[in-house]
């Protein structure tokens, strides 16, 4: 039986089918739109999920939210493809960037965005967390300088972990040519052709 996706337009979901098409695993899309008002998920979300969040994949009865718990059953799915190389070292740089994406990344692009949603009451606040923000970019920038993947040679699944977050911080947080490792990384991601056949299976990504 195939898994089925739970997936919201322009969202972190789009990861999910992306690596679903890397590991060739037969999956079904659900689709969903977002509130064009509120750019909210839609409350039909909520019975799939209590949350109202996606992504959320279903198999076998089972009900998996959150991207990273999600990427971590599919590679355990496909007997450890793209999971983390052998050696020590890349092990630990491997689950490091697999939870540094949501954990560490995402709060101050969340913030930007909220910010950039409340005009100019939220100007004051806008430098300090994009000084925020370039802290990261600007170490994630040295850490690819003498790699062309986030945990070495291969392409792993902490690569389509940190996908969204860069994605998004060349939308919105000042991601550009200034950081030519980042951005090849991020050329490299959308040349692979599992990337190009999870769009056509999404719809709407305003990111890639």
């Amino acid at each position: 039986m195939a898994i089925i996706v739970h997936h919201l337009e322009n969202s972190r979901s789009q990861r999910i089918l992306w690596m679903l098409e890397e590991l060739g695993l037969d999956y079904e899309v659900r689709r969903y739109a977002r509130n064009p008002r509120t750019m909210l998920a839609p409350p039909e979300l909520k019975r799939v999920h209590p949350l109202g969040k996606s992504p959320v994949i279903e198999e076998d009865g089972a009900v998996i939210a959150e991207t990273g718990a999600i990427v971590e059953y599919l590679v355990e799915r496909a007997d450890g493809r793209l999971g983390p190389p052998g050696h020590r070292p890349s092990v630990l740089r491997y689950r490091h960037f697999l939870h540094y994406a949501e954990g560490s990344m995402m709060p101050p692009l969340l913030a930007l965005l909220i910010v950039g949603r409340l005009g100019l009451l939220g100007r004051p606040a806008r430098k300090p967390v994009q000084g925020m923000l370039d802290v990261h970019l600007d170490w994630l920038e040295t850490e690819l300088a003498e790699r062309d993947w986030f945990v070495g040679d291969c392409f792993t699944a902490a690569d389509v972990m940190m996908s969204f977050p860069l994605e998004a911080s060349v939308q919105r947080g000042g991601l550009d040519a200034s950081r030519p490792h980042l951005m090849g990384w991020l050329n490299r991601i959308h040349a692979r052709p599992a990337y190009a056949r999870a769009l056509e299976r999404g719809g709407p990504y305003a990111f890639a």
